[in-house]
């Protein structure tokens, strides 16, 4: 994995690569390019021992040109600044490369949650949503969960917002427990949107996904779920990943079973039906139809990309890829469906959980699985009549060509104020 490579620049530089083949001025895309504003604030809550603790937490909103911005919130040790601009930067294209009316937004906290108990947790999600509560609200910024987040923190943040608020908001916060307002379908929709693309991918070059070999960097929901979905398929998933390290058999392993060997250990490792265990970059590297990289930003670098030698990636984590391993991968004739477009599951149902909210009417999870599928086929087409139409060396590429498009487009149609 790259160590080097900063996730905001290589968010600039895809916007920069697209604005070649797009009719707009220097100013409009620098204006594309920037957050609109980005909080950095210092929480501070009692631990378990009474002792004071801090930590460190961003809130970024890229732009709002087409809607209340929208994005996850992870923690972790490694959240920086510029990469919640990145990760809100890419959520604000996604949107758009799908047609749901948002802007973009990501927030953070450095933080090993692994490290805290949950009532310590619950004390630091609380603090940051009251730090949130001026930015936050069904109609101006709406959080969701994104790495070591889940149902659990949305809800305190829900909570901890209708409280200070004293009004009842359940789409203030989207990927929410059922029982709190949350969507049938949620916790699948990335997993699925990422099969989704993939089926679509395989289809338009003329192949079958049900005959395709398959690795996983990165098992947790997104990596796992689209696993398993696409092992339901008739995929052989033969090698998966985590930070612990990698297990592969050459006749596929049980999707699920892996799962649940890591949900009973904490790690794929030492999972009984695996013939061999390969380091990240062997995996990375193996020689199948399909890889898909779910883990976290950079975990693909030029150096590697080099060895890569699946036919296709489909990206399940946000910016798996540097912009160098782009180029290398696209000279090499390596078809890339970008994270815009693979994983825009989990922001599209958040979409669907939030329309459900204000209209306090809940939907089964068939009519939730199959109106995303129809966004994500509908936005596939559309990525694919760009990618020929314009001739684009990269489905990359087109996603941003759409996207900057239809916020460009927004953009002028509001007008500037003032």
């Amino acid at each position: 994995m790259s160590e080097q490579v900063n996730p905001f620049e290589s968010l600039q530089e895809q916007i920069d690569d697209a604005a070649a083949h797009l009719d707009a001025s220097d100013d409009q895309l620098e204006r594309l390019k920037h957050p609109e504003r980005v909080l950095e604030t210092t929480l501070s809550i009692e631990d378990d021992d009474g002792s004071l603790a801090t930590f460190k937490a961003f809130r970024s909103q890229f732009n709002g040109d087409r809607g209340p911005y929208k994005g996850g919130i992870r923690y972790h040790p490694g959240v920086t600044r510029d990469e919640v601009k990145a990760l809100s930067g890419w959520m604000a294209y996604k949107c758009a490369v799908v047609d749901i009316p948002y802007g973009g937004g990501k927030g953070g906290i450095v933080i090993d949650p692994k490290e805290y108990s949950a009532v310590e947790l619950e004390r630091i999600t609380r603090s940051f949503a009251t730090e949130l509560r001026p930015l936050i609200g069904p109609d101006r910024d709406i959080p969701a969960p994104d790495v070591n987040t889940g149902q659990r923190e949305m809800n305190w943040i829900k909570d901890t917002y209708e409280t200070l608020e004293n009004t009842t908001a359940p789409g203030t916060v989207t990927g929410k427990a059922i029982a709190s307002g949350g969507s049938e379908g949620r916790v699948e929709a990335t997993g699925r949107s990422v099969m989704l693309t993939a089926r679509e991918a395989f289809d338009y070059l003329g192949t079958d996904v049900a005959d395709a070999t398959v690795a996983v960097q990165g098992y947790g929901n997104a990596g796992a779920i689209a696993a398993r979905l696409l092992d339901e398929r008739g995929a052989t998933v033969v090698a998966v990943s985590d930070s612990s390290g990698a297990v592969y058999n050459d006749d596929g392993l049980d999707a699920e079973a892996v799962k649940d060997h890591k949900n009973e250990t904490g790690s794929v490792a030492e999972y009984a039906d695996a013939d061999e265990e390969l380091s990240n970059r062997e995996l990375l590297t193996l020689d199948v139809d399909l890889l898909i990289p779910a883990a976290l930003e950079n975990a693909i670098d030029a150096d590697i990309a080099a060895d890569v030698a699946a036919d296709v990636i489909v990206e399940a984590a946000n910016g798996p890829l540097t912009p160098e391993a782009d180029d290398v991968l696209a000279d090499r004739d390596v078809y890339v469906l970008p994270d815009v477009l693979a994983n825009a599951g989990g922001v599209t149902v958040s979409y669907f959980e939030w329309v459900q909210n204000r209209r306090r009417f809940y939907w089964s999870e068939e009519r939730v699985n199959d109106e995303l599928e129809t966004v994500i086929v509908n936005a596939f087409d559309g990525l694919v009549e760009t990618f020929e139409d314009r001739d684009l060396p990269t489905f990359r590429m087109a996603a941003y060509v759409v996207a900057i498009r239809r916020i460009l487009d927004a953009h002028e149609e509001g007008g500037t104020f003032p």
